[in-house]
């Protein structure tokens, strides 16, 4: 995650090609696979992008990079300004900070991705004559994760080049169709120094001087036909390293062309970026089993402050707020245990709540929690009640500006009044008739909530509705419409007169929201003059029913019933390739470009945006979304869609957008009857199925399916990651665990409140150690066995730590 903040000073310092008139984007790619494009901005040599991104990194990787381009009105392609060019390695340098970084020149020979699997042997040969000769054996045995060209699997080939002062020995490999991990197995041999008389010599020895002198150059290609072929990347070995051993077998990572030493680039400008890089070295399922057991256990423990999950909010307050929670929110919401959990941290909250207008109002573990659980279950919620008007709102761009100084010139400032006016009255229907919609367990919460409240302060008709109003309205709703993209209801963050808008309609759903008393004196909360007057127009009794109306359907035992036929919203749509479906007797299977668009009711694939839909299949129709294996049309990013016909076959643009696509299909048909429990992962063609080789077509799937999610929880959640996140928070926070530890000693020996303990919430002193003890012993467990693991993978040249090899 992160953000592409702004540009400086983009282009060549001077001469023709200074970028004045032209308008810029970024991309960000994983090695050479773009995952992220912004919108056009602006001419300008030092754009504002102000763009957060957020992916998850299915695949091993080498590089983040971010290109910065020039749209060309009249070129065919995009021009290149620079890039910024970040090793996995040194993410974590830039972790969490905004650092400005020089763009550098874009050079087809620097854009390399993949790896190189070589074993290197000298052996000695004793010609017929009685001398000897030494000869250098390179075995190319395969390569990993190179890189597509034109969306395509590549058609790679090696050259093995022995380079010394004064030779260059080159060989190469047969070119292999296809793929981006080809499996060469090829072996060159090399005469590494002049024959010489047997006689005399003990045992093999090569002279010191030919070692330091000789190194093996590998190359990767890709073979282009009647093109002109591509360079992949490269690796050197000095020959040197044979010294002490007689052959050398390593994983060796790609590199550059090297090109001697290069003259000093033109100034392309700078990029402020803010970058966060989190890795998960997962471990086997059953090492977590004692600390996921004891995190599930948070719920029943007496008082919840006791609790291991509640020490780990308190410990990790500090260092990274309340971060660390959402992970334990996700493994209990999987195990169906968070509602006793948050019951708890609430009421433990409003117990130091003294007065009732102030209830849930700050950021605290109890607030943060529900916050990432309505984040969570909610996404669905607020893509049906607000993704179609804030989707009206961003394509007519209305303007809405009422502040008298910041109107333009000619705006009318009546006319701007009645837009926004029309637009928040839209969202506040879309919200207070959404009740039907409203996930089972946020209403879980919300009852409970408002149960609590009304416990705590029972002189106060009117605090049930402020304990489910200051979350559903002010931390759900209110910030969804000012940051719709950070929910995935928009592609892109809005332009600046978008944003103003969505400022202002969030100002008001907040006040129309946060009516905790349901009153007419919520004028007063408006600094603003203008605003004060805006919102007069919304001062009449059947909006403060409205909202009364709504957060009793939020919050009660009454079961809801959807007031008519669901509206159709589009979910997401792109451009893809799709794979015909051979309805034609007589037509081709071939892949072609189609627009894709799936909708709460149906996945339609058009032959352009807009077009009319070539194909329709009702999302009640999908029994399954899965993955399919790059063999079955050696095309990578594959996934297919299982109904009642054929399997539709889709290829997407990167391995982001793959994931993207099976996750929205597979969440909009997750209740389907009859989803399938098995499936087949590779493709039918000719005659058989390329997975099991099963002759009839109609042969049920030789692999189990992805887990069905359940109906109000919104992702698939995967419970050994998440333990090793709170593992990961816990070890980075053990001093402050201990500290923990030593205050309720302290307590318990004192038999009172102690100085130290001020920074912790500790009501069971005895309680609270127990559970500290406890996750010392869990926590000491874990990391025996990450260091055991660690030092398996950690040699170099392995598949998984890849040596970096030397450039020229």
């Amino acid at each position: 995650m992160g953000k592409i903040c702004e540009a400086k000073n983009l282009g060549p310092s001077s001469g023709p090609n200074r970028l004045r008139d032209l308008c810029t984007f970024c991309t960000i790619s994983l090695d050479q696979e773009e995952v992220y494009r912004t919108k056009v901005y602006e001419k300008s040599v030092s754009p504002f992008y102000g763009e957060d991104f957020y992916f998850e990194i299915p695949r091993p990787f080498q590089c983040l990079s971010f290109y910065v381009y020039a749209k060309s009105m009249f070129q065919i392609r995009d021009l290149p300004i620079g890039k910024v060019a970040i090793r996995k390695e040194d993410l974590y340098k830039y972790c969490g900070k905004e650092n400005w970084f020089q763009l550098q020149p874009v050079d087809p020979h620097s854009e390399v991705q993949g790896k190189v699997h070589l074993e290197m042997k000298l052996n000695e040969l004793i010609t017929e004559n009685g001398s000897i000769c030494q000869q250098l054996v390179v075995q190319i045995i395969a390569c990993q994760g190179l890189p597509l060209i034109s969306g395509q699997n590549c058609d790679p080939y090696a050259t093995v080049t022995l380079v010394g002062p004064a030779r260059s020995d080159q060989k190469k490999t047969k070119v292999k169709k296809k793929t981006s991990d080809p499996q060469f197995d090829e072996t060159f041999h090399f005469e590494v120094t002049r024959s010489s008389s047997y006689k005399g010599r003990s045992h093999f020895h090569v002279e010191e001087e030919d070692i330091e002198k000789l190194e093996i150059k590998v190359e990767l290609w890709n073979n282009g036909n009647l093109a002109q072929d591509v360079f992949l990347g490269e690796t050197r070995v000095s020959v040197k390293i044979l010294r002490n051993d007689n052959a050398h077998k390593a994983w060796y990572l790609l590199q550059p062309k090297g090109n001697g030493t290069k003259s000093k680039p033109d100034d392309l400008g700078s990029l402020r970026l803010k970058v966060t890089y989190t890795e998960d070295n997962v471990l086997p399922s059953p090492c977590y089993m004692a600390l996921r057991n004891l995190m599930l256990k948070s719920p029943d423990v007496k008082p919840i402050s006791a609790s291991a999950a509640h020490v780990l909010g308190d410990i990790c307050r500090e260092s990274v707020g309340y971060d660390a929670l959402l992970p334990v929110v996700r493994l209990l919401l999987h195990h169906n245990r968070l509602l006793p959990f948050l019951t708890s941290v609430a009421a433990l909250e409003l117990e130091n709540t003294q007065e009732a207008n102030t209830i849930f109002r700050g950021n605290s573990l109890a607030t943060r929690c529900i916050d990432d659980m309505m984040k969570i279950v909610g996404k669905s919620y607020l893509t049906v009640t607000l993704k179609p008007v804030l989707n009206e709102i961003f394509e007519s761009n209305k303007t809405c500006e009422i502040d008298p100084v910041k109107l333009k010139e000619g705006d009318n400032v009546e006319v701007n009044k009645e837009n926004l006016q029309g637009y928040v009255h839209k969202v506040f229907t879309s919200i207070t008739q959404s009740s039907s919609s409203c996930p089972p367990l946020m209403c879980d919460v919300f009852r409970s909530l408002r149960q609590l409240a009304s416990k705590r302060f029972p002189a106060d008709p009117h605090v049930q509705y402020s304990a489910v109003s200051s979350f559903i309205f002010l931390r759900f709703f209110a910030v969804a419409v000012l940051s719709p993209h950070t929910f995935q209801l928009r592609t892109h963050h809005p332009d600046p007169e978008i944003s103003r808008t969505l400022t202002l309609i969030s100002k008001t759903i907040q006040s129309l929201g946060s009516w905790g008393s349901l009153s007419k004196n919520k004028l007063s909360s408006f600094k603003e003059t203008y605003m004060y007057d805006f919102f007069k127009l919304f001062q009449e009794d059947e909006c403060i029913e409205k909202v009364k109306r709504f957060l009793d359907e939020i919050s009660s035992n009454v079961s809801k019933e959807s007031s008519g036929v669901e509206d159709s919203f589009v979910l997401k749509e792109g451009e893809v390739h799709k794979r015909a479906q051979g309805r034609k007797r007589l037509g081709k299977k071939n892949f072609k470009k189609r627009w894709l668009r799936v909708t709460n009711q149906e996945l339609s694939y058009h032959k352009q945006k807009g077009k009319e839909a070539l194909c329709i299949i009702p999302v009640k129709n999908i029994l399954g979304v899965e993955k399919l294996e790059e063999s079955a049309f050696n095309r990578k990013n594959m996934f297919q869609v299982i109904h009642s016909e054929k399997p539709l076959y889709v290829q997407a643009g990167n391995c982001v957008e793959t994931n993207s696509w099976i996750e929205v299909l597979s969440q909009v048909s997750r209740c389907n009857p009859g989803r399938l429990s098995t499936f087949h992962p590779s493709a039918y063609v000719g005659g058989s199925w390329l997975c099991c080789t099963e002759t009839n077509e109609s042969t049920p799937g030789c692999k189990p399916c992805t887990a069905t999610l359940l109906a109000n929880i919104q992702l698939d959640i995967d419970c050994d990651r998440e333990t090793e996140r709170i593992f990961s928070f816990f070890s980075s926070s053990r001093s402050r665990l201990q500290k923990m530890e030593d205050a309720c000693a302290g307590m318990s020996v004192y038999l009172g409140q102690q100085e130290e303990c001020s920074a912790f919430t500790i009501q069971d002193p005895k309680e609270t150690f127990r559970t500290i003890k406890e996750l010392g012993e869990v926590l000491d467990d874990l990391q025996a066995h990450h260091d055991s693991k660690g030092a398996l993978t950690d040699e170099p040249g392995t598949i998984e730590n890849p040596i970096v090899g030397k450039t020229a």
